[in-house]
């Protein structure tokens, strides 16, 4: 049941960061067009990917 609520604390973390990320209006966002940009959208679908296994791994372990 940890793993499970520990899932949706990141994706809601991950989705936080990523609405805090969105450029405003017609402006490009800070990192656009940096070196770190890639790295930004790398930890962006990592924390998604992470929450999403933790989560499937907790409903399976609890169905079983």
């Amino acid at each position: 049941m940890i793993l499970l609520v520990s899932g949706v604390v990141v994706l809601a973390a991950t989705v936080v960061v990523f609405w805090a990320l969105r450029p405003a209006g017609e402006k490009l966002h800070r990192w656009a067009n940096t070196a770190w940009e890639p790295y930004i959208a790398v930890a962006l679908c990592a924390g998604v990917a992470l929450s999403f296994t933790m989560m499937l791994s907790a409903t399976l372990d609890l169905l079983s």
